[in-house]
């Protein structure tokens, strides 16, 4: 019956066939949502859309028929479209559906894993939940268990508080960390977090967690009428999953959660809990928050600080053990700061490649992405109270360079940026350490003292672009401004972008100001230390005329135009601007 019917994929960033799609979806009670590839079945010859479906990453969304087909199977074809689709990056296949179509489902071989009154999640296999439940299975232990499911994003102290009263309260306490990674923190990073936070705690347990939990980022809401019904659908098939599988193979008994006085969707997560788990034979107790300052200590506190650039508010509501991921995040997230900057002159930003032929945005993406989790790695050999040996910092910073390099295809995006804020990292580490261990103050003198510290173990290198134009102009480098602990950075600099920070083009303006003064050696490798002169003198000149900001935006569109024809790409000012907006953050 098949002969008579094709399936066509549906590109959605063209309109008029995304209009098609939603017109088609909206006839059949659905609306359109975040997919990444939909496909639709027509009759031959005809433009008429018959049935269609599509997904995001390995969960099958939107799937309709029309009234006409009902009776035909069309379900069938698309659906296992889809499931074919889908196994050539995946090995399993999800979908969430309305409990009425649990029928249609099931005859093409998924199962059943949680289900509520208004929707339902199936799989195509129960090889990999029953895979995960073994794995608990294995970590369980005899005694009364508890269970903690946590996002930890970062971890805090508050965190910290939570577990530790709920491990008084049984003879052995899980703690699942959630595994999407929709946070501002990795899962691999959250998971670490909660182990080094928790080590010494001897019945508390760090499992893994699982491509099983349901939330409101990977929850789809196109097939439900009142979107009232959401919060409560999803966190209803979130509990039941908890309770099929999870519960029984730790053998679960209480389950623990933190007060939430300020957050509706996870109070109202607590209150859905309260009701359903003690059902099923699990004991809901609620611990209250820890507080600072008369106030809840929560990670959504600790992000708004982080992303108002001051890491010393939220140091002092993480956990200790949590400081160098944050740190590590922290300078990842200043290289991604001068990135986004746009428009810079002759540099990659989001508006293009500037005078680079060999990056662009997206290599530069992969870049920090890469060199991230490196930066953690440096920021946990600083968290001491002493410095770590140099070889050491140097052998982790050529396994960052190496990979950094894999990742981009053999193109240098960081490798200035990856030595200054790694020493950075290594230091502001340090410090931190201190201040919380030993009572030693955050400071200016201390930052500089370790970063001459640092630096002055360190040799010159002969194989760089910046030796080249060392011996040939007579000019400093990176090496010698680490030496000379940055003090264009801190007498000009930094002060200059501290005053302009609440200014919408700060990082602009302030871009400019250290293109006015530094001797920058990427233009002098490219160009000659002619044109670097002739660049910082265009810059100071720029900054004079004070010009309004859509002004301001304009010159620099001209500027890029120009450096771009010449060839000139002010890098390391880039990385010295990245490099300002870690120490504003971090002192």
């Amino acid at each position: 019956m098949y002969n008579d019917y094709e399936i066509r994929q549906m590109p959605l960033s063209i309109k008029s066939v995304r209009d098609k799609v939603e017109k088609f979806l909206s006839q059949n009670g659905l609306r359109l949502d975040d997919v990444d590839y939909y496909a639709c079945v027509f009759r031959l010859d005809e433009d008429d859309i018959l049935a269609g479906a599509g997904c995001k990453s390995n969960i099958i969304k939107c799937l309709a028929v029309s009234d006409s087909l009902r009776g035909e199977n069309i379900s069938s074809m698309i659906v296992s479209h889809m499931v074919s689709y889908i196994l050539q990056q995946y090995n399993s296949v999800k979908v969430f559906t309305k409990p009425e179509n649990v029928s249609i489902f099931s005859s093409l071989g998924f199962s059943l894993l949680a289900s509520s009154s208004n929707a339902v999640l199936m799989e195509n296999t129960l090889n990999s939940i029953k895979s995960y439940q073994n794995y608990l299975i294995s970590n369980k232990k005899a005694g009364t268990n508890g269970l903690i499911v946590m996002n930890a994003n970062p971890f805090s102290s508050g965190h910290r508080y939570l577990i530790e009263t709920a491990s008084k309260q049984v003879d052995n306490l899980y703690i699942i960390p959630v595994k999407e990674d929709a946070s501002l923190f990795t899962y691999l990073e959250r998971k670490s977090m909660i182990e080094d936070a928790t080590k010494d705690l001897q019945n508390v347990y760090v499992l893994k967690g699982s491509d099983y939990s349901v939330s409101k980022f990977t929850f789809p809401t196109y097939f439900l009428k009142n979107l009232d019904d959401v919060a409560d659908t999803h966190i209803t098939l979130d509990l039941d999953l908890c309770i099929k599988w999870i519960v029984p193979a730790l053998s679960i008994k209480k389950r623990f959660v933190g007060s939430e006085p300020t957050d509706k969707l996870t109070n109202r997560y607590n209150i859905l809990m309260r009701e359903i788990l003690p059902k099923n034979g699990v004991d809901v107790v609620q611990i209250d928050r820890k507080t600072a300052d008369n106030k809840p200590i929560s990670a959504s506190i600790i992000r708004k600080y982080l992303s108002e650039g001051s890491f010393l508010k939220a140091s002092k509501l993480l956990y200790p053990t949590s400081l160098p991921y944050v740190l590590g995040f922290l300078a990842a997230d200043c290289l991604q700061r001068e990135l986004d900057t746009t428009p810079k002159p002759g540099l990659v930003d989001k508006q293009d490649a500037g005078a680079h032929k060999d990056m662009d945005y997206t290599t530069m993406l992969n870049s920090i992405k890469t060199l991230r989790p490196y930066f953690v790695r440096l920021a946990l050999l600083g968290f001491n109270n002493v410095l770590p040996e140099i070889n050491y910092i140097q052998e982790l910073g050529i396994e960052a360079e190496k990979s950094m390099m894999r990742a981009t295809n053999n193109v240098n995006t960081h490798r200035g940026a990856l030595f200054c804020m790694g020493l950075a990292v290594v230091s502001s580490a340090n410090i931190y350490y201190n201040f919380i261990y030993n009572d030693k103050t955050i400071s200016e003198d201390n930052f500089v003292t370790n970063i001459k510290n640092l630096s002055s173990k360190m040799h010159q290198t002969n194989t760089t672009h910046g030796f080249q134009v060392i011996e040939k102009d007579k000019v400093g480098g990176a090496l010698q401004n680490a030496q000379n602990g940055y003090k264009d950075l801190f007498n000009s600099w930094l002060p200059f972008y501290l005053r302009h920070k609440q200014e919408r083009l700060a990082a602009h303006k302030t871009l400019l100001y250290i293109m006015s003064q530094l001797i920058d050696t990427n233009i002098c490798y490219r160009k000659g230390i002619k044109i670097a002169d002739k660049v910082r003198e265009e810059c100071k000149d720029l900054l004079q005329k004070n010009l309004s900001d859509d002004d301001l935006i304009k010159a620099l569109n001209t500027m890029n135009e120009q450096y771009i024809k010449e060839n000139i790409s002010a890098g390391g000012s880039a990385d010295m601007l990245s490099l300002t907006f870690f120490v504003a953050s971090i002192l």
